[in-house]
């Protein structure tokens, strides 16, 4: 699994734990909808953290906290 791969897997989780729609996490981030489907598609590579910081304050979550989880303790290095 690569990063981009994590953070859509991550989005997606929260957004059943919260049991919201990705449509409605895009609305309460201020992401606009096209930009969360990219992330979750796997259309976007590059996620910038700004688009992070948005997505964890709809959620009420800090940066942190998205990023503990196990997706992201066991990724492979990515050579560019």
């Amino acid at each position: 699994m690569n990063i981009s791969e994590a953070v859509s897997a991550r989005i997606i989780e929260l957004c059943k734990q919260n049991n919201i729609t990705v449509n409605k996490l895009s609305t309460i981030s201020g992401v606009t909808q096209s930009t969360v489907n990219d992330i979750v598609n796997h259309k976007a590579k590059n996620i910038g953290i700004v688009t992070i910081k948005k997505l964890c304050d709809g959620l009420d979550m800090t940066i942190s906290d998205f990023f503990d989880a196990d997706m992201f303790r066991s990724l492979e290095q990515e050579m560019y």
